[in-house]
């Protein structure tokens, strides 16, 4: 029994083989940066900040979706067999055919569907045995700075009409919000004070993600003699 387990060969996704499933292995942590990007592009473009903020949200777009094309472009140049690989990620070619960061005006409508990237975080589901980890603390950290970068971007966008602020008067609430500090700096509108629910739940998980994740070493530390 131990014999015939040991000899069976190891299970690959559909239409995928052991090259391509270590290739895909390594673009799965860029590729989730990416959709996470789309986070901070949609909330600064919505938002309409104009001057540097709107260009690099604009780069971002860009960005991304040159990222979601070279992946598509690489899996199908290694998987063994396309088709099969395509009926199982359809949304891989759906996110590179209909969320290019140029669309003619009367296609403008399909901007929506660049909320699609963000599906591909889904598959940081597949780490919540590591949630306490180093590798997902990271993850987490991420997030937190990419709530930085959108909440202050969103409640910038917000306020902007019955407060002067910057692009950094953002960050700074954003950030002294998120840690519970306070600020000068307080929501006026409805939009701003959801954003502040929104960055002070994040920061409030981010805080409670590191806590347990310093208690899980120290834990782990004790237990390694048994």
């Amino acid at each position: 029994m131990a014999t015939d387990r040991a000899a069976a060969p190891p299970a690959y996704e559909p239409g995928m083989d052991e090259r391509s499933t270590r290739i895909a292995a390594l673009l799965e942590p860029p590729m989730l940066l990416a959709a996470a990007l789309t986070i901070p592009a949609v909330a600064i473009n919505e938002s309409h900040p104009g001057g540097a903020l709107e260009a690099l949200a604009h780069g971002l777009n860009w960005f991304i979706w040159l990222a979601f094309l070279f992946e598509l472009v690489t899996m199908l140049a290694v998987v063994p067999q396309r088709l099969t690989w395509l009926k199982h990620h359809p949304l891989d070619l759906i996110v590179v055919l209909f969320t290019p960061p140029v669309l003619p005006p009367q296609l403008q409508g399909l901007r929506v569907l660049r909320l699609l990237r963000l599906l591909r975080l889904l598959r940081l589901a597949q780490l919540s045995r590591q949630v306490f980890s180093l590798r997902g603390l990271h993850y987490a950290a991420l997030l937190a700075v990419l709530t930085v970068l959108a909440g202050g971007a969103l409640f910038v966008g917000f306020e902007k009409q019955n407060q002067h602020l910057n692009a950094w008067d953002g960050i700074y609430w954003a950030v002294t919000t998120m840690t519970t500090v306070g600020s000068n700096i307080y929501p006026t509108t409805t939009g701003g004070e959801i954003v502040s629910v929104a960055v002070v739940l994040v920061g409030i998980s981010f805080v409670a993600l590191l806590t347990g994740a310093i208690a899980q070493r120290f834990l782990a530390g004790e237990r390694a003699p048994d």
